[in-house]
């Protein structure tokens, strides 16, 4: 089913299919235009008298009479024939070698090769699934490595999401993958000791690569951050979110800001605008070095829209909002997700010059000076 969809999806970017309906539409211009001129026929007639010549049906209601129209006749219907078994061996010989290349992995090779700025997903079991939600919810680029055939038939591809059965253990598989032009290597896969072997070979490859690994077992947690993990997490005390986090967290930004409730609008239609999502509020209190912090994940429009709404019709939302923005002195961070680097940047350029921006990845002191400052 996944090869057909393929074909077909490639059949489509075939310009021979455009070239062979230019071909006809000139042939049937030629013989609507010579069956009005030469033949002395309607315009309906000469429709259907190129239609019955070209297919060299010839039902005998019109015969040619003069030698001019016998030879235009002739020219017609030898141009029917000949432009249509042309056509018909271009489209057997394309979707043959179409196929050809579907079977030796070409087609696959190519989207392979062309993928950059995307997160490499290795295992799609329980843990795999909600780190790909995650992943998705976000609009990221994903390949997925699954060595179960069956599960990776399921798997909805589309331009983002490429899927792969393949054995992610071997040299061969992570040398498609364009590990050192992805945003990180996730291995999620039920076998810590698989997961150490792609860790192991992964850094092998790519020394610079962003590697985070599940661990099925907490014994096991410092075996694969020896082998090269930047982060390991076990899903024993986490899930595929925190695996998420952890898997994005070179393209995490740390925003301080200082605005009041009717900003929030405002700030909400930047990020919007370049596809990033506050992940989360933190409020800071002067001299309290955890600040209160509550997760706001992914919103879609219709909530964001909803948030806003309710913040300008509910008085009791819009007061509690109002009562911890004065408590803190409108002094609040969060956690930036986005698509990569650049979007981010773009959209704390754009923050920055509204004025809101503290600062971007600031440390305690350096906040708890703003909080003091707009304390006092």
């Amino acid at each position: 089913m996944k090869t057909l969809k393929t074909l077909l999806e490639y059949i489509k970017k075939d310009k021979t299919g455009i070239y062979g309906v230019l071909i006809i539409l000139l042939i049937s211009l030629y013989g609507i235009l010579g069956s009005i001129f030469i033949m002395k026929l309607n315009l309906y007639d000469s429709i259907y008298y190129t239609v019955i010549t070209i297919a060299t049906v010839g039902y005998g209601d019109i015969i040619p009479i003069s030698p001019l129209q016998k030879i235009f006749s002739v020219t017609l219907a030898l141009a029917g024939v000949g432009i249509l078994a042309y056509i018909l061996t271009i489209i057997i010989s394309s979707v043959t070698e179409n196929l050809q290349d579907i079977r030796s992995g070409r087609i696959m090779e190519k989207k392979l090769a062309e993928m950059e700025n995307h997160y490499v997903l290795c295992g799609y079991g329980r843990v795999g699934t909600a780190v790909f939600e995650e992943l998705m919810k976000r609009n990221q680029k994903v390949i997925i490595i699954e060595s179960n055939e069956d599960v990776v038939e399921d798997i909805e591809e589309n331009d983002n999401v490429i899927a792969l059965n393949a054995n992610a253990t071997e040299d061969k598989t992570l040398k498609k993958l364009n590990v050192d032009k992805s945003l990180g290597m996730i291995i999620t896969t039920g076998s810590d000791i698989d997961n150490l072997f792609i860790v192991l070979t992964t850094r092998e490859l790519y020394k610079d690569a962003w590697i985070v690994s599940r661990a099925s077992k907490k014994e096991n947690i410092k075996r694969l951050k020896h082998a090269g993990a930047d982060k390991v997490i076990s899903p024993e005390t986490s899930g595929g979110t925190d695996i998420y986090f952890a898997a994005v967290q070179p393209n995490l930004v740390h925003i301080t800001e200082r605005h009041s409730v009717d900003y929030i609008k405002n700030e909400l239609d930047i990020l919007r605008k370049y596809n990033c999502h506050l992940e989360n509020i933190e409020y800071h209190f002067h001299g309290i070095k955890t600040p209160v912090s509550r997760t706001i994940g992914v919103l879609d429009e219709n909530e964001e829209d909803n948030f806003i709404e309710k913040i300008n019709t509910n008085k009791n939302v819009r007061e509690s909002l109002e009562t911890i923005y004065s408590t803190v002195n409108e002094v609040h961070s969060h956690w930036l997700s986005g698509p990569d680097k650049f979007y981010l940047s773009m959209a704390i350029e754009e923050l920055k010059k509204e004025g809101i921006v503290l600062g971007v990845n600031l440390s305690f002191a350096e906040i708890n000076e703003f909080t003091k400052k707009y304390k006092d």
